[in-house]
């Protein structure tokens, strides 16, 4: 189970990843949207959205720092392993806080107010199950580097980056808690899930908006041929 869950397992949600999207985008491109529901509801959406996406933003760029920048990359320039686990720490608690909030706002708002709930499908609902398990389960892991010892860098980073080297380690992961365990798991079948949820608008660019023409507006001139009506009856 350990060699499935560590060495087969990720390779089976990467591929599902890409190969999901690539066939989403050709069999259903009209879907490849997130639903957008602001004409139904604005108020709780100008909140939580900002909330919910920076935070993740901050939460994304964290992970990329700490699972793919080996730990010998960072002393090299001088960064010292106290000063790197609290600005970790530091950055991930308000970014994980940030995101759970704006998550919570916009689940409420999901499920109060009526149109955006119609709107929203089975697999989305699945979706927000599991993405806020994995958030939790990190705002554990951080909480957790300040009551115990165990370094994360040296065995769930290892183990991360050997997964596109094709070197994975998957006894550094038996060793680690159970916390890392499920949020690693619960991560890769998030992966999984992507092409198939609305998920997918992360992919998406409105670069078209760089290079089409302007589209102009004008308002009606009564001058130019348009007569205001009249009232009551005309003289003949």
């Amino acid at each position: 189970m350990s060699t499935f869950w560590w060495e087969i397992f990720p390779y089976i949600c990467l591929t599902i990843f890409v190969l999901g999207h690539i066939w989403r985008y050709r069999y259903d491109k009209f879907g490849w949207t997130t639903r957008s529901s602001q004409l139904y509801e604005n108020r709780l959406l100008r909140l939580g959205s900002p909330l919910f996406h920076f935070g993740i933003l901050v939460v994304f760029c964290g992970h990329v720092i700490g699972l793919g920048i080996p730990e010998s990359w960072t002393s090299a320039i001088g960064v010292s392993d106290h000063l790197y686990h609290v600005l970790a720490i530091a950055s991930g608690a308000v970014a994980g806080f940030c995101t759970i909030v704006g998550m919570i706002i916009l689940i409420v708002r999901r499920r109060t107010v009526g149109p955006v709930f119609s709107a929203t499908t089975k697999m989305d609902k699945f979706m927000y199950v599991v993405l806020a398990t994995v958030i939790l389960l990190g705002l554990v892991n951080t909480a957790g580097q300040v009551v115990n010892d165990y370094d994360y860098r040296e065995g769930v980073s290892i183990w991360f980056r050997g997964i596109f080297r094709g070197q994975l380690h998957p006894a550094l992961m038996e060793h680690a808690p159970w916390s890392f365990k499920i949020h690693g798991l619960l991560a890769m079948f998030l992966f999984a899930l992507w092409p198939f949820t609305r998920l997918v608008h992360v992919f998406s660019a409105p670069l078209g908006y760089l290079t089409r023409p302007y589209i102009v507006y004008r308002s009606r001139d009564v001058t130019l041929g348009s007569q205001p009506p009249h009232r009551g009856w005309e003289r003949i």
